[in-house]
């Protein structure tokens, strides 16, 4: 795949830099083509958002839930089981292999919540707006007190 040149938008942009190698890392094609497990991404509302993952046979202990960074990572891994040596699977169709499927997370999403049930592991996210970053309305003062701005968040 080609290498998009983003260098005519840095003459007016500032402070994106991670925006364009995020677009560059998402365009190159994943290195080991994973698609397991299978997952659902939604949104929930105006500044909320699920990931759904399909984990059968996985229990809690089995998962591990880390966001660092902007970066959500999702792993499991079971522990050997000696019963299993024993077994022999004419079919093996249920996967419990180990596996870590990361997603970026866009600025101010946080981790609110996650559930294992019915073997779907179900992660709630919300992005969380500061209030400094909120839009705000700047009052205009009149020609005597021309120096004084008051602001006025806006809902």
């Amino acid at each position: 795949m080609r290498h998009v040149d983003y260098s005519p938008l840095f003459r007016s942009t500032v402070g994106f830099d991670r925006l364009f190698s995020m677009l560059d890392t998402l365009a190159q094609p994943e290195s080991n083509g994973q698609t397991y497990p299978p997952y659902n991404i939604e949104r929930t509302g105006e500044n909320a958002y699920r990931i759904t993952m399909a984990v059968a046979g996985f229990a809690e202990d089995d998962l591990t839930i880390e966001a660092r960074s902007n970066v959500l990572t999702v792993a499991g891994a079971k522990p050997e089981d000696k019963a299993d040596e024993k077994r022999e699977f004419l079919h093996r169709g249920i996967a419990s292999r180990a596996f870590e499927r990361r997603f970026q997370l866009a600025d101010y999403v946080e981790v609110k919540a996650a559930e294992l049930k019915n073997g779907l592991l179900h992660i709630d996210l919300e992005r969380e707006i500061p209030e400094a970053m909120k839009p705000r309305k700047i009052e205009i003062a009149n020609g005597k007190d021309s120096k004084r701005i008051e602001a006025k968040a806006v809902n």
